[in-house]
């Protein structure tokens, strides 16, 4: 029997909110940073990595100083120019708290809901709420807010929203009932490891990891062995490969732009907890705004 769940339906949506998200970049870019300015991205879980890969993006093409940070641990003291915050739901407590004491740093916040505190705060909302979610787990929204975010960097994203389409149809059958995965990233899609590592330890509960390429063999390789994978989104640093290899652990790449790519590690991670008896839908102990007392 077919269950449908809230994720799996929104997870199979993404390249259609995307195509939506590209179709309005005009009205969100002018919101945005502008090149030169120095960017503060905060986020919580999942948009702190959603901000990592947007940081490299943005420094990447040399649109400024960008830095990313989880929105408890950004330095006090620290001039910005514009500080960037995402949050679906807009209700997160130290997203709150960070927007609050901002003074006069002009805030943007992205954001399923208008009317949310975090978006009554701001100077600035750009709100997605067409990728909004039911879940808890986070997927369409954060991909999407991504894909905002590079189109105010002048990228053409029509490939990427292929690349997504693309994404929903390679099997992933073969790669359940792995012992552990670690999920490996280099430049932005470091934080797209991340998050694909979180994804399946919310939804499936497994034991995952994520590190940079190339600092993968300084240390962590140490616990790859058969029965176990190594994920790879992007370009593989020369003899990573290899190294891999020997250790008898799978290594799973696929050609993809790497946003594309977590939408692969999604669908693997509801598919894992389905596996288990889990529902993907409720994950244990996780709610879907941490709003604290």
């Amino acid at each position: 029997m077919t269950v449908h769940r809230f994720v799996q339906a929104e997870i199979d949506s993404q390249p259609e909110t995307w195509t939506r998200v590209s179709e309005s970049a005009p009205s969100f870019n002018p919101l945005l940073p502008s090149r030169g300015q120095k960017v503060a991205v905060v986020g919580c879980g999942t948009s702190w990595f959603i901000g990592q890969s947007y940081a490299v993006l943005r420094e990447g093409v040399g649109h400024g100083v960008t830095d990313a940070f989880a929105a408890s641990e950004f330095p006090a003291g620290r001039d910005y120019d514009v500080i960037v915050a995402i949050t679906r739901s807009g209700t997160t407590s130290e997203v709150i708290e960070l927007l609050s004491a901002a003074g006069d740093v002009p805030t943007v916040v992205i954001t399923g809901d208008a009317a949310s505190p975090a978006a009554r705060i701001a100077t600035s909302v750009i709100e997605l709420d067409f990728a909004d979610e039911k879940s808890v787990v986070q997927t369409r929204f954060a991909t999407s807010a991504l894909i905002a975010l590079r189109c105010s960097l002048g990228e053409e994203v029509d490939l990427v929203i292929e690349d997504a389409a693309r994404a929903l149809q390679i099997p992933i059958d073969d790669l359940l009932g792995a012992e552990q995965v670690t999920f490996l990233g280099t430049g932005w899609s470091v934080g797209i490891a991340s998050e694909a590592a979180l994804k399946a330890r919310e939804a499936a509960q497994l034991w995952t990891e994520a590190y940079p390429a190339m600092d993968y063999r300084h240390g962590p390789i140490s616990i790859a062995q058969s029965g176990r994978l190594v994920w790879a989104f992007g370009a593989l640093p020369v003899g990573l490969e290899a190294d891999v290899s020997t250790t008898g652990a799978r290594l799973v790449r696929h050609d993809l732009d790497p946003l594309a790519g977590l939408i692969v590690a999604q669908r693997f991670a509801v598919a894992e907890a389905e596996a288990r008896g889990l529902n993907p839908d409720e994950p244990r102990s996780l709610t879907r705004s941490v709003i604290l007392a």
